[in-house]
Protein backbone atom coordinates (compact mmCIF):
# COMPACT_ATOMS: atom_id res chain seq x y z
CA UNK A 1 0.00 0.00 0.00
CA UNK A 2 2.79 2.54 0.87
CA UNK A 3 4.44 1.27 -2.50
CA UNK A 4 1.04 1.99 -4.66
CA UNK A 5 0.92 5.62 -2.61
CA UNK A 6 4.74 6.78 -3.62
CA UNK A 7 4.10 5.82 -6.91
CA UNK A 8 0.88 8.04 -6.76
CA UNK A 9 2.44 10.79 -5.59
CA UNK A 10 5.07 10.46 -8.13
CA UNK A 11 2.83 10.07 -10.98
CA UNK A 12 0.96 13.49 -9.58
CA UNK A 13 4.05 15.48 -9.38
CA UNK A 14 4.85 14.37 -12.84
CA UNK A 15 1.81 15.73 -13.93
CA UNK A 16 1.79 18.93 -11.58
CA UNK A 17 5.29 19.22 -13.92
CA UNK A 18 3.37 18.76 -17.30
CA UNK A 19 0.56 20.99 -16.31
CA UNK A 20 2.93 23.96 -15.79
CA UNK A 21 4.74 23.17 -18.97
CA UNK A 22 1.38 23.78 -20.72
CA UNK A 23 0.37 26.44 -19.47
CA UNK A 24 3.52 28.06 -20.11
CA UNK A 25 3.85 27.11 -23.45
CA UNK A 26 0.34 28.36 -24.41
CA UNK A 27 1.73 31.55 -24.35
CA UNK A 28 4.75 30.76 -26.26
CA UNK A 29 2.60 28.60 -28.93
CA UNK A 30 5.47 29.09 -31.68
CA UNK A 31 8.40 28.03 -29.72
CA UNK A 32 7.20 24.32 -30.45
CA UNK A 33 10.35 22.82 -33.13
CA UNK A 34 11.18 24.22 -35.89
CA UNK A 35 12.45 27.85 -36.35
CA UNK A 36 9.71 28.99 -39.07
CA UNK A 37 7.02 28.44 -35.92
CA UNK A 38 9.58 30.62 -33.93
CA UNK A 39 9.29 33.16 -36.57
CA UNK A 40 5.17 33.26 -36.03
CA UNK A 41 3.53 35.79 -34.25
CA UNK A 42 0.91 35.84 -31.11
CA UNK A 43 -1.44 32.96 -31.37
CA UNK A 44 -4.83 33.82 -32.36
CA UNK A 45 -6.24 32.71 -29.12
CA UNK A 46 -5.03 35.83 -27.51
CA UNK A 47 -6.83 38.27 -29.21
CA UNK A 48 -9.99 35.66 -29.56
CA UNK A 49 -9.40 35.28 -25.54
CA UNK A 50 -9.81 31.35 -26.15
CA UNK A 51 -8.61 29.32 -23.31
CA UNK A 52 -6.66 26.90 -25.35
CA UNK A 53 -4.42 24.44 -24.25
CA UNK A 54 -0.82 24.98 -25.18
CA UNK A 55 1.27 22.89 -28.01
CA UNK A 56 2.68 19.67 -26.57
CA UNK A 57 4.45 18.53 -29.19
CA UNK A 58 6.16 15.09 -28.60
CA UNK A 59 9.83 14.38 -28.98
CA UNK A 60 10.61 13.47 -32.99
CA UNK A 61 11.01 9.77 -33.06
CA UNK A 62 14.59 10.57 -35.22
CA UNK A 63 16.90 13.55 -34.79
CA UNK A 64 14.20 14.92 -34.46
CA UNK A 65 10.84 13.64 -35.79
CA UNK A 66 7.83 15.09 -35.81
CA UNK A 67 4.24 13.53 -34.91
CA UNK A 68 1.84 13.84 -37.58
CA UNK A 69 -1.72 15.51 -35.89
CA UNK A 70 -4.34 13.91 -38.13
CA UNK A 71 -7.19 15.95 -37.78
CA UNK A 72 -4.94 19.18 -38.70
CA UNK A 73 -3.30 17.46 -42.25
CA UNK A 74 -7.03 16.29 -43.03
CA UNK A 75 -8.09 19.50 -42.62
CA UNK A 76 -5.58 20.95 -44.97
CA UNK A 77 -6.12 18.23 -47.30
CA UNK A 78 -9.26 19.37 -47.69
CA UNK A 79 -9.11 22.84 -48.05
CA UNK A 80 -5.36 22.77 -49.82
CA UNK A 81 -6.10 20.57 -52.57
CA UNK A 82 -9.58 22.57 -53.80
CA UNK A 83 -7.54 25.97 -53.47
CA UNK A 84 -4.08 24.75 -54.94
CA UNK A 85 -4.51 21.37 -56.61
CA UNK A 86 -1.55 20.02 -57.60
CA UNK A 87 0.79 22.58 -55.86
CA UNK A 88 -0.77 20.97 -52.88
CA UNK A 89 0.94 17.71 -52.85
CA UNK A 90 3.88 19.31 -53.73
CA UNK A 91 3.95 21.45 -50.30
CA UNK A 92 2.56 18.65 -48.26
CA UNK A 93 5.33 16.57 -49.10
CA UNK A 94 7.80 19.05 -47.77
CA UNK A 95 5.34 20.03 -45.14
CA UNK A 96 5.16 16.38 -43.79
CA UNK A 97 9.23 15.52 -43.70
CA UNK A 98 10.83 17.76 -41.38
CA UNK A 99 14.05 16.18 -41.16
CA UNK A 100 14.10 17.56 -44.77
CA UNK A 101 13.51 21.70 -43.92
CA UNK A 102 16.04 23.93 -44.61
CA UNK A 103 17.37 26.86 -42.38
CA UNK A 104 18.73 30.07 -43.22
CA UNK A 105 21.25 31.94 -41.06
CA UNK A 106 20.92 35.89 -41.18
CA UNK A 107 24.02 37.49 -39.61
CA UNK A 108 24.42 39.98 -37.60
CA UNK A 109 26.10 43.24 -38.99
CA UNK A 110 26.84 44.72 -35.09
CA UNK A 111 28.84 41.22 -34.49
CA UNK A 112 30.03 40.67 -38.10
CA UNK A 113 32.15 37.34 -38.33
CA UNK A 114 33.88 37.41 -41.50
CA UNK A 115 35.46 33.92 -40.69
CA UNK A 116 32.05 32.38 -39.97
CA UNK A 117 30.99 33.68 -43.63
CA UNK A 118 33.78 32.19 -45.22
CA UNK A 119 33.18 28.93 -43.64
CA UNK A 120 29.51 29.29 -44.58
CA UNK A 121 30.28 29.68 -48.20
CA UNK A 122 32.97 26.82 -48.22
CA UNK A 123 29.96 24.26 -46.68
CA UNK A 124 28.02 25.29 -49.69
CA UNK A 125 25.93 28.48 -48.52
CA UNK A 126 25.29 31.08 -50.86
CA UNK A 127 24.08 34.78 -50.04
CA UNK A 128 19.36 34.95 -50.48
CA UNK A 129 19.98 38.60 -51.38
CA UNK A 130 23.19 39.22 -53.37
CA UNK A 131 20.49 40.43 -56.37
CA UNK A 132 17.85 41.95 -54.62
CA UNK A 133 17.24 45.45 -55.51
CA UNK A 134 18.24 48.50 -53.49
CA UNK A 135 21.21 49.46 -51.72
CA UNK A 136 19.33 49.32 -48.15
CA UNK A 137 20.07 45.46 -48.22
CA UNK A 138 23.40 45.43 -48.48
CA UNK A 139 23.86 45.57 -45.12
CA UNK A 140 21.97 42.68 -44.58
CA UNK A 141 23.50 39.48 -45.13
CA UNK A 142 21.20 36.23 -45.21
CA UNK A 143 22.62 32.76 -46.02
CA UNK A 144 21.04 29.51 -47.91
CA UNK A 145 22.23 25.99 -48.39
CA UNK A 146 20.13 23.77 -51.16
CA UNK A 147 20.71 20.72 -48.76
CA UNK A 148 19.26 20.52 -45.37
CA UNK A 149 21.39 21.51 -42.67
CA UNK A 150 21.31 23.74 -39.22
CA UNK A 151 23.71 25.31 -37.16
CA UNK A 152 23.02 25.60 -33.50
CA UNK A 153 20.95 28.13 -32.21
CA UNK A 154 23.52 30.25 -29.69
CA UNK A 155 21.64 31.36 -26.37
CA UNK A 156 20.82 34.54 -25.23
CA UNK A 157 23.81 35.62 -22.91
CA UNK A 158 23.22 39.39 -21.53
CA UNK A 159 25.86 41.67 -22.71
CA UNK A 160 26.94 39.78 -25.32
CA UNK A 161 25.45 39.99 -29.21
CA UNK A 162 24.99 36.97 -31.03
CA UNK A 163 26.62 36.06 -34.55
CA UNK A 164 23.92 35.34 -36.80
CA UNK A 165 19.79 34.43 -36.25
CA UNK A 166 18.35 30.71 -37.90
CA UNK A 167 15.23 31.89 -39.59
CA UNK A 168 13.06 30.15 -42.55
CA UNK A 169 14.42 32.41 -45.49
CA UNK A 170 10.68 33.12 -47.02
CA UNK A 171 10.29 35.31 -43.66
CA UNK A 172 12.85 37.91 -45.32
CA UNK A 173 10.48 38.41 -48.26
CA UNK A 174 8.55 40.60 -46.32
CA UNK A 175 11.62 42.60 -45.28
CA UNK A 176 12.32 43.19 -48.78
CA UNK A 177 9.19 43.99 -49.57
CA UNK A 178 9.08 46.73 -47.15
CA UNK A 179 12.20 48.74 -48.76
CA UNK A 180 13.45 49.92 -45.84
CA UNK A 181 15.63 53.23 -46.55
CA UNK A 182 17.41 55.70 -44.36
CA UNK A 183 15.26 58.25 -42.13
CA UNK A 184 12.16 56.24 -42.84
CA UNK A 185 9.55 56.01 -39.69
CA UNK A 186 8.62 52.21 -39.58
CA UNK A 187 6.42 50.62 -37.49
CA UNK A 188 6.52 46.35 -37.20
CA UNK A 189 3.34 45.91 -35.25
CA UNK A 190 2.92 42.25 -34.48
CA UNK A 191 6.90 41.73 -33.68
CA UNK A 192 7.72 38.80 -31.59
CA UNK A 193 9.91 36.90 -31.33
CA UNK A 194 11.85 39.94 -33.51
CA UNK A 195 13.39 37.74 -36.36
CA UNK A 196 11.85 40.37 -38.92
CA UNK A 197 12.53 42.92 -36.60
CA UNK A 198 16.13 42.49 -36.46
CA UNK A 199 16.62 42.38 -40.13
CA UNK A 200 14.70 45.47 -40.51
CA UNK A 201 17.33 47.05 -37.90
CA UNK A 202 20.32 45.80 -40.28
CA UNK A 203 18.79 48.48 -42.44
CA UNK A 204 17.51 50.84 -40.06
CA UNK A 205 15.33 52.19 -37.16
CA UNK A 206 12.07 51.09 -36.15
CA UNK A 207 9.17 50.92 -34.02
CA UNK A 208 8.11 47.20 -32.56
CA UNK A 209 5.09 46.31 -31.33
CA UNK A 210 3.78 43.46 -29.32
CA UNK A 211 0.61 43.25 -27.54
CA UNK A 212 1.40 39.61 -25.54
CA UNK A 213 3.25 41.06 -22.72
CA UNK A 214 4.93 37.72 -21.98
CA UNK A 215 5.85 37.80 -25.68
CA UNK A 216 7.14 41.16 -25.86
CA UNK A 217 9.12 40.25 -22.74
CA UNK A 218 10.29 37.59 -25.45
CA UNK A 219 10.87 40.23 -27.69
CA UNK A 220 13.09 42.46 -25.93
CA UNK A 221 15.40 40.02 -25.18
CA UNK A 222 15.99 38.97 -28.29
CA UNK A 223 16.66 42.50 -29.47
CA UNK A 224 18.92 43.08 -26.72
CA UNK A 225 21.04 39.74 -28.47
CA UNK A 226 21.48 41.03 -31.40
CA UNK A 227 21.83 45.31 -30.86
CA UNK A 228 24.59 47.33 -29.34
CA UNK A 229 23.51 48.98 -26.11
CA UNK A 230 22.76 52.80 -28.11
CA UNK A 231 21.00 50.97 -30.97
CA UNK A 232 18.65 48.88 -28.42
CA UNK A 233 18.18 52.24 -26.03
CA UNK A 234 16.84 53.91 -29.64
CA UNK A 235 14.38 51.58 -30.39
CA UNK A 236 10.90 52.03 -29.39
CA UNK A 237 9.17 48.52 -27.73
CA UNK A 238 5.16 48.69 -27.78
CA UNK A 239 3.00 46.45 -25.36
CA UNK A 240 -0.36 47.49 -27.67
CA UNK A 241 -3.06 46.49 -29.11
CA UNK A 242 -1.98 46.78 -33.00
CA UNK A 243 -5.84 46.80 -33.65
CA UNK A 244 -5.91 50.27 -32.01
CA UNK A 245 -2.16 51.91 -33.03
CA UNK A 246 -4.16 53.34 -36.05
CA UNK A 247 -6.05 55.41 -34.06
CA UNK A 248 -3.98 56.44 -31.22
CA UNK A 249 -0.99 57.29 -33.92
CA UNK A 250 -2.33 58.79 -37.24
CA UNK A 251 -0.40 58.93 -40.52
CA UNK A 252 2.61 58.43 -38.04
CA UNK A 253 4.35 55.91 -40.15
CA UNK A 254 6.48 55.41 -43.57
CA UNK A 255 6.40 52.28 -43.79
CA UNK A 256 4.40 49.14 -41.49
CA UNK A 257 4.59 45.35 -41.34
CA UNK A 258 2.05 43.49 -40.71
CA UNK A 259 3.22 40.07 -40.08
CA UNK A 260 -0.05 39.08 -38.66
CA UNK A 261 -1.17 35.90 -36.62
CA UNK A 262 -2.94 33.03 -38.81
CA UNK A 263 -3.10 29.42 -38.87
CA UNK A 264 0.49 28.61 -39.28
CA UNK A 265 0.57 25.89 -41.33
CA UNK A 266 3.72 24.00 -40.14
CA UNK A 267 2.89 24.41 -36.13
CA UNK A 268 -0.48 23.22 -36.76
CA UNK A 269 0.43 20.06 -38.88
CA UNK A 270 2.44 18.79 -35.46
CA UNK A 271 0.35 19.59 -32.75
CA UNK A 272 -0.05 16.08 -30.50
CA UNK A 273 -2.91 17.71 -28.31
CA UNK A 274 -6.27 16.57 -30.38
CA UNK A 275 -8.34 19.22 -28.43
CA UNK A 276 -6.23 21.88 -29.00
CA UNK A 277 -6.25 20.90 -32.90
CA UNK A 278 -10.26 20.74 -33.14
CA UNK A 279 -10.59 24.00 -31.16
CA UNK A 280 -7.81 26.03 -33.69
CA UNK A 281 -9.54 24.71 -36.58
CA UNK A 282 -12.73 26.12 -35.25
CA UNK A 283 -10.59 29.48 -34.92
CA UNK A 284 -9.30 29.54 -38.34
CA UNK A 285 -12.69 31.40 -39.85
CA UNK A 286 -12.52 33.89 -37.57
CA UNK A 287 -8.43 35.12 -37.57
CA UNK A 288 -9.79 36.93 -41.30
CA UNK A 289 -11.51 39.72 -39.37
CA UNK A 290 -8.89 39.70 -36.80
CA UNK A 291 -6.21 40.04 -39.61
CA UNK A 292 -8.71 42.85 -41.46
CA UNK A 293 -8.70 44.91 -38.36
CA UNK A 294 -4.82 44.57 -37.69
CA UNK A 295 -4.11 45.20 -41.65
CA UNK A 296 -7.25 48.69 -41.21
CA UNK A 297 -5.20 49.73 -38.62
CA UNK A 298 -1.53 49.73 -40.43
CA UNK A 299 -3.34 51.76 -43.10
CA UNK A 300 -4.65 54.56 -40.32
CA UNK A 301 -1.28 54.26 -39.09
CA UNK A 302 0.76 55.24 -42.64
CA UNK A 303 0.80 58.59 -43.68
CA UNK A 304 -0.22 59.69 -47.25
CA UNK A 305 2.17 57.88 -50.01
CA UNK A 306 3.17 55.70 -47.02
CA UNK A 307 3.09 51.75 -47.82
CA UNK A 308 2.19 48.71 -46.14
CA UNK A 309 3.27 45.17 -46.18
CA UNK A 310 1.30 42.33 -45.16
CA UNK A 311 2.44 38.72 -44.69
CA UNK A 312 1.44 34.77 -43.06
CA UNK A 313 2.96 31.68 -42.90
CA UNK A 314 -0.20 29.94 -44.33
CA UNK A 315 -1.60 29.15 -47.65
CA UNK A 316 -5.10 29.72 -46.83
CA UNK A 317 -6.53 31.70 -49.64
CA UNK A 318 -8.76 33.31 -46.66
CA UNK A 319 -6.13 34.79 -44.75
CA UNK A 320 -4.53 36.03 -47.41
CA UNK A 321 -5.33 37.47 -50.97
CA UNK A 322 -8.85 37.74 -49.06
CA UNK A 323 -7.96 40.03 -46.79
CA UNK A 324 -6.19 42.03 -49.28
CA UNK A 325 -8.97 42.01 -52.13
CA UNK A 326 -11.39 43.59 -48.95
CA UNK A 327 -9.26 45.85 -47.91
CA UNK A 328 -8.90 46.97 -51.58
CA UNK A 329 -13.00 47.05 -51.77
CA UNK A 330 -13.31 49.18 -48.50
CA UNK A 331 -10.51 51.37 -48.66
CA UNK A 332 -10.52 53.82 -51.84
CA UNK A 333 -7.26 55.61 -50.68
CA UNK A 334 -5.16 52.19 -50.93
CA UNK A 335 -3.94 50.47 -54.04
CA UNK A 336 -1.87 47.28 -54.66
CA UNK A 337 1.79 47.44 -55.13
CA UNK A 338 3.29 45.40 -57.99
CA UNK A 339 6.19 42.95 -56.54
CA UNK A 340 7.23 41.05 -59.49
CA UNK A 341 10.07 42.67 -59.79
CA UNK A 342 11.34 42.06 -56.14
CA UNK A 343 10.37 38.75 -56.26
CA UNK A 344 12.09 37.79 -59.62
CA UNK A 345 15.24 38.81 -57.97
CA UNK A 346 15.28 35.79 -55.48
CA UNK A 347 13.35 33.63 -57.29
CA UNK A 348 15.69 31.01 -57.83
CA UNK A 349 15.61 30.29 -54.17
CA UNK A 350 11.94 29.96 -53.94
CA UNK A 351 8.54 28.28 -55.44
CA UNK A 352 5.99 30.55 -55.75
CA UNK A 353 2.28 29.61 -56.22
CA UNK A 354 1.43 30.33 -59.83
CA UNK A 355 -1.96 32.36 -60.70
CA UNK A 356 -1.75 34.86 -57.49
CA UNK A 357 -2.71 38.61 -58.99
CA UNK A 358 -2.69 39.60 -55.43
CA UNK A 359 0.55 39.03 -53.88
CA UNK A 360 2.79 36.27 -53.98
CA UNK A 361 2.77 33.11 -52.09
CA UNK A 362 5.56 30.71 -51.24
CA UNK A 363 4.92 26.92 -51.82
CA UNK A 364 7.31 24.60 -49.87
CA UNK A 365 8.63 21.90 -51.82
CA UNK A 366 11.63 19.25 -51.50
CA UNK A 367 14.49 21.52 -51.70
CA UNK A 368 13.02 24.73 -51.87
CA UNK A 369 11.46 23.64 -48.32
CA UNK A 370 11.02 27.48 -48.03
CA UNK A 371 7.67 28.69 -46.86
CA UNK A 372 4.94 28.83 -46.63
CA UNK A 373 4.64 32.37 -46.75
CA UNK A 374 2.27 35.08 -48.09
CA UNK A 375 3.50 38.81 -49.06
CA UNK A 376 1.68 41.43 -50.81
CA UNK A 377 2.15 45.22 -50.45
CA UNK A 378 -0.43 48.16 -50.26
CA UNK A 379 -0.05 51.97 -50.76
CA UNK A 380 -1.80 54.46 -49.25
CA UNK A 381 -2.40 56.94 -51.52
CA UNK A 382 -4.45 59.94 -49.66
Amino acid sequence: MQRLHARLQKCFAVFDRDVYNVKWMCRYTCIAADIHTAERKYDCCTYLNKNVRGNSDKSCKRTPQKQICQVVLQHFDQQYHEELGEAWSTAREALLCPAGWQYAVMMNRFNLSVEMMQSLKCQGYSSLLKDAPGSSYSSLQCFVSKTQSRLPSQQHRPGKLKHYYLLNAASLLPVLALEASDGDKILDLCSAPGGKSIAILQTGILHCNEWDILRWKWLKQTLESFLPTDLYNAVMVSNLDGRHIGEREPGMYDKVLVDAPCSNDRSWLFSSDYVQAGTRIEQRDKLPALQKQLLRSAIEALRPGGTVVYSTCTLSRAENSDVVASMLSSCDNVELVDLTGQMASVSQHFTFAPGNTLGHLVIPERGKTWGPMYVAKLKKLY
